[in-house]
C-alpha cells in the first residue's frame, strides 16, 4: 500500500483541484488537454494514451491493422469478432503476473547533488502506461518517474527495464533508459515528453508474442520502481471496458476520503465478481477512467486489493477530464482500440459522460452497456441497481474468443 503521509499530503491537491467526482465526471478535475500521437497528429481533446481520428480528426500512434470490429459486439453467445462477419480470434491467456521480483542492487545517482532532494520531496510516484497492441506494432516501455505531491519529475538518472515474459515465473533485464528532458523525446502513444518519462523500444530480437506480459522499471537510485502491463492480442479480441469511480468504488467520491485516510477505495458488492465472470469466459479487462495520471498506482491497488481481474488500465495524462472533455477522451480511446482491430462487447459507467462515450464509440447492443444506478434516457442504455444482478447473466455467457 502506498505511503499513507504521502497520500495525505496529496490529497489537498485533489480537494484543491476539485469538489465533484474522482472519476472527473462531475465537475472536479480540469479538463484535459489534445492528445498527440506518434505522427505528430492531433486526436480528441483530452484524447489521452491512444489519440484517435474520432473525435478530432487525429491520427493514432499505430497503424490499425487487421480487421476491426466495426461497432460489432460479442453476444450473449461469444459470437461475432466485429460487423463483417469475421471468424472468432483465438483466447489468448490471462496471467495472474504475481511473480516476485528478482533481487535489485543500487547504483549511484547520475546527479548525485540534485536527484536525491527531488527523491526527499516525498513518496515515489512512479507509473507505466499499459499497451494493447497487435502483433507486429512497435513495442514500448513507457513510464513516468516522479516524486511527491508535486510530482517532481526525476530527469536524467538511470531506469533498468525488467520483463516477465507470459507473466511466467522468471525475469530478464532488457536493458537500460534514461529519463528525459522535458521535450526531448517525440509523442509516443499519446504519452508527451513532459520531462522525467521512459521511452524504451524493445528490440526486435526481445519482440513480445501473443499474451499478457509484465514490465517493471526500477530507478538505479533509489530502487523504487513503476508497472507496465502490454498485451499483444490478435485482431478482433473482445475487451469489455469499465469506468472506476462510482461505477466500481462505492461512490463517486470515493477516492477522495480514501486518499485522506491512506486507504484503498471501498467497491460496490459484487462488482468484482461479475468483471471475474467476464474475464473467465474470454472478455479482456480495460480500466478507462478520466482520472489524473498521477493516481494511476492507486487505481492499479483499488483493483488488486478489491479481487477485480488484472486487466489494462488508462487514465488521461494530465489532471483529469469533466464533462465533454471526459467524452472526447473516452470516445478517442475506444475508437483507437477499435481502429487497431479489437472489439469492446461490453462496456460500464455511471454518468452522462460514460453514456455519451459509449454510445458514440457504437458499443451495441444498447443492453451491453450497462450503468450502476444510473438512467441513460439519452441513449438507451442498460440500467442497474447492484452487480448482483449481473452474475447470473455472466456465468451463463459464451466465449467471445475460440
Amino acid at each position: 500500500m502506498r505511503s499513507v503521509l504521502g497520500m495525505l499530503v496529496l490529497a489537498p491537491l485533489l480537494l484543491g483541484m476539485a469538489c465533484g467526482g474522482a472519476d472527473s465526471e462531475e465537475p472536479g478535475y480540469s479538463g484535459g488537454g489534445s492528445g498527440v500521437g506518434a505522427t505528430g497528429q492531433t486526436g480528441g481533446a483530452g484524447s489521452g494514451g491512444l489519440p484517435s481520428g474520432g473525435a478530432g480528426g487525429g491520427t493514432g500512434a499505430m497503424p490499425s491493422g487487421g480487421t476491426s470490429g466495426g461497432g460489432g459486439s460479442a453476444g450473449a453467445a461469444g459470437g461475432a469478432a466485429g460487423s463483417g462477419g469475421a471468424s472468432m480470434a483465438d483466447c489468448v491467456p490471462m496471467p495472474a503476473c504475481d511473480a516476485a521480483l528478482p533481487a535489485f542492487s543500487k547504483r549511484p545517482w547520475k546527479h548525485s547533488t540534485v536527484s536525491p532532494i527531488i527523491v526527499a520531496t516525498g513518496f515515489a510516484n512512479h507509473r507505466g502506461r499499459d499497451l494493447i497492441l497487435q502483433p507486429g506494432m512497435p513495442q514500448w516501455v513507457l513510464g513516468k518517474i516522479a516524486y511527491g505531491v508535486t510530482d517532481k519529475d526525476l530527469k536524467d538518472e538511470e531506469v533498468d527495464i525488467w520483463l516477465n515474459r507470459d507473466c511466467g515465473s522468471g525475469w530478464e533485464k532488457l536493458g537500460t533508459a534514461v529519463t528525459t528532458q522535458d521535450g526531448q523525446h517525440p509523442t509516443v502513444e499519446g504519452a508527451d515528453d513532459t520531462g522525467g518519462r521512459i521511452y524504451f523500444q524493445i528490440p526486435a530480437s526481445k519482440a513480445l508474442g501473443i499474451g499478457r506480459h509484465r514490465i517493471h522499471m526500477v530507478v538505479a537510485g533509489d530502487l523504487s520502481g513503476a508497472e507496465q502491463y502490454i498485451e499483444v492480442v490478435p485482431p478482433g479480441t473482445v475487451y469489455f471496458v469499465t469506468d472506476v469511480d462510482g461505477t466500481l468504488t462505492s461512490k463517486e467520491t470515493e477516492e477522495y476520503s480514501a486518499i485522506l485516510t491512506g486507504a484503498v477505495s471501498d467497491a460496490n458488492p459484487d462488482a468484482g465478481k461479475a468483471l471475474t465472470l467476464l474475464a473467465q469466459k474470454g472478455y479482456r479487462p480495460f480500466y478507462l477512467t478520466a482520472r489524473p495520471e498521477f493516481l494511476v498506482g492507486r487505481t492499479r491497488e483499488f483493483l488488486d486489493v478489491k479481487g477485480f481481474p488484472l486487466g489494462v488500465v488508462h487514465t488521461t495524462f494530465a489532471l483529469g477530464a469533466t464533462g465533454g472533455a471526459a467524452v472526447s477522451f473516452k470516445k478517442a480511446e475506444l475508437d483507437e482500440l477499435k481502429g487497431r482491430g479489437f472489439v469492446a462487447a461490453y462496456a460500464f459507467g455511471n454518468t452522462d459522460s460514460d453514456a455519451d462515450a459509449f454510445f458514440l464509440a457504437n458499443i451495441e447492443p444498447a443492453t451491453h452497456r450497462i450503468f450502476f444506478q444510473y438512467t441513460d434516457a439519452a441513449h438507451g442504455g442498460r440500467r442497474i441497481e447492484a452487480c448482483t444482478e449481473l452474475l447470473g447473466e455472466f456465468g451463463a455467457l459464451g466465449k467471445p474468443c475460440k
